[in-house]
């Protein structure tokens, strides 16, 4: 009689762990990231490109746009926000900081929103 419990219970664990959501190798996002020119673009993809688990980054100097492929397994947006925001970019919810954003040339430094 334990041993039918305990294997019901063994399958009850098994399938509710099988249930939980599985992430996507191939997430697509779209985020915006504060930048004016080709040297900005150019700075916005390496930086994406540097997080593990990004497999394309382009960046549209025309809407602000940052479209993602990444492998959610191995990283997520915030990552990618993060060393965006590393290398003195700006997007929706992770600000660089000031000391980082100082450090973009002259022709680089958007208006911070």
């Amino acid at each position: 009689m334990k041993n039918i419990v305990l294997g019901m219970m063994l399958l009850f664990v098994a399938f509710t762990t099988q249930a939980q959501d599985k992430k996507s190798k191939n997430a697509k996002y779209n985020i915006e990231v504060n930048g004016n020119c080709e040297m900005c673009k150019k700075r916005i993809e390496k930086a994406a490109f540097s997080v593990s688990g990004v497999k394309s980054a382009e960046w549209h100097i025309d809407d602000h746009m940052l479209h993602l492929i990444i492998n959610e397994e191995k990283c997520s947006v915030t990552d990618v926000k993060k060393a965006i925001a590393k290398v003195g970019h700006d997007s929706e919810d992770v600000k660089a900081t000031e000391e980082d954003y100082q450090k973009l040339h002259g022709c680089c430094l958007y208006e911070r929103k």
